[in-house]
C-alpha cells in the first residue's frame, strides 16, 4: 500500500511538473496574441495568460489545488518582453514553493489548464478559488468578458 501511495504522489507530481514545465523555460516570453477577446497577452506557447482578481499585490494567492487548475507562468531567468508587449510592465514574484512567477502591470500571470490549444480563452471571466480570472491586454489591464449575446433587432 506504502508503494503504491508512493507511485501515484510521483505520478502526480510528474503530471504537476509537465504542466508547469510546459508553460515555463528559463527565460519566459510574454508576447501578444489576437484571440476571441482581442489582442491578449501569451506565453511563448501561445497560450492566453490570465490575471487572478484575488491577487491585490505581485504576490500569488493562488497555491495547491487553484496552481494545479492555473499553472502560473514561470521563468528561471529574466522575463522577456515579445512584439507588443511593454518590457518595462514585465516582473518576477517568488511564490511560496520557490519557485519565480512572471508578473506584468503587477499581475501574476497563469495559465488555464482547460486552454488545451494557443489562443484559446476557456478561462475568461471565470470564477474559482475565491475571485474571477481574466485574460489581459498588452496595457497590462484586464479583457471584460464579451457580454451575452441577446436582444436584436427582429427582420419580420
Amino acid at each position: 500500500m506504502r508503494f503504491i501511495r508512493g507511485l501515484t504522489i510521483i505520478v502526480v507530481v510528474c503530471a504537476l511538473t509537465g504542466t508547469a514545465g510546459a508553460a515555463s523555460g528559463s527565460q519566459a516570453l510574454v508576447k501578444v496574441r489576437t484571440t476571441s477577446l482581442g489582442k491578449t497577452l501569451v506565453a511563448s506557447n501561445g497560450k492566453t495568460l490570465y490575471m487572478f482578481a484575488r491577487d491585490k499585490t505581485t504576490k500569488s494567492t493562488c497555491n495547491g489545488s487553484c496552481a494545479t487548475f492555473w499553472p502560473p507562468l514561470l521563468t528561471t531567468g529574466t522575463a522577456k518582453a515579445g512584439p507588443g508587449v511593454t518590457a518595462s510592465l514585465l516582473g518576477t514574484t517568488h511564490r511560496t514553493d520557490g519557485t519565480v512567477q512572471v508578473t506584468y502591470h503587477g499581475h501574476p500571470l497563469y495559465f488555464f489548464a482547460k486552454d488545451t490549444k494557443a489562443g484559446q480563452t476557456n478561462g475568461e471571466g471565470l470564477a474559482a478559488f475565491g475571485a474571477k480570472w481574466f485574460a489581459l491586454s498588452p496595457a497590462g489591464a484586464k479583457i471584460p468578458p464579451p457580454a451575452a449575446a441577446g436582444g436584436g433587432y427582429g427582420h419580420g
